[in-house]
């Protein structure tokens, strides 16, 4: 860790402006070297070649969960390291790597004695989740949320209207989950040490609807969380039709029968945790 390509999102969770001058500050402080900047989504993610080409060793990312995700794809086959800084709503995966450390003291403690480490994912096709895929029709939630947070009204009015008449339909069915026969308004699947932990939400009365409305409102999109609570190996939502999903937040359109599998990145990921293998 020594030349860094720093990535933010200044739309995301606590990337403000001033949260990133006072990190440059921490690698001017620790010696560290910028071998770059991006400013994610104005400006395109880096490639691999072109961090190869700026001698780029570590990938720094102060974001939220849907940036994050965007940059660990498109570095998918990229050798150099990353290192995950707390700049979003929830930080699950900073979390995961870092406990609750801030992002300057991250920053010291990955200098000093930082380990490379492999973490577990959800993939689903071409399309990859650190922490977590929703399925089912809260995901509708989703598309409301992002237009919050553009501050586009009507979008954000009619986007509401369809999350809310989806929610109170018929649910989606998955199958390969012991015990999850039913139809549900929520699946979440989570990456895990072994397999996948899926959680299954059945919400039929409108005060359930509106607390899972208004978890996804909010940012937190994991926190409507109830009901079944399963492990399994892989799974597959029931449908001929397209299904809407969210991966870490951010949505994508599966193909109905999808399988949906757990596996693991490369050792890529800069952690300072003792809880982390």
């Amino acid at each position: 860790m020594q030349r860094l390509w720093f990535i933010t999102n200044p739309h995301s969770g606590s990337a403000s402006q001033q949260s990133c001058a006072a990190i440059e500050a921490v690698f001017e402080e620790r010696g560290l070297a910028l071998a770059g900047r991006t400013h994610f989504p104005e400006e395109d993610l880096p490639s691999g070649a072109m961090l190869d080409a700026a001698r780029a060793d570590t990938v720094v990312l102060f974001a939220g969960d849907g940036t994050i995700n965007a940059a660990l794809c498109r570095l998918a086959n990229w050798s150099g390291a990353v290192l995950i800084l707390p700049g979003g709503t929830m930080n699950l995966l900073a979390k995961a790597l870092h406990g609750d450390r801030s992002a300057e003291a991250i920053i010291h403690a990955a200098h000093q004695n930082g380990r490379r480490v492999a973490m577990p994912l959800v993939e689903a096709g071409a399309h990859r989740a650190f922490v977590g895929l929703i399925l089912g029709p809260a995901a509708h939630w989703g598309r409301a949320r992002e237009a919050a947070r553009k501050g586009r009204l009507a979008r954000f009015a009619g986007a509401v209207r369809n999350a809310w008449r989806r929610t109170f339909g018929r649910g989606i069915a998955v199958r390969g989950v012991p015990g999850m026969e039913g139809r549900y308004q929520a699946v979440f699947v989570a990456p895990a040490a072994t397999g996948l932990q899926v959680s299954a939400v059945d919400a039929r009365h409108w005060g359930a609807i509106a607390e899972l409305g208004w978890a996804w409102l909010t940012g937190d999109w994991v926190a409507a969380h109830a009901v079944t609570d399963r492990r399994a190996d892989a799974l597959h939502p029931v449908s001929r039709r397209p299904v809407l999903a969210l991966f870490d937040g951010e949505p994508v359109t599966l193909a109905g029968g999808t399988p949906i599998r757990g596996a693991m990145t490369a050792p890529i990921f800069l952690a300072t945790s003792g809880a982390v293998p």
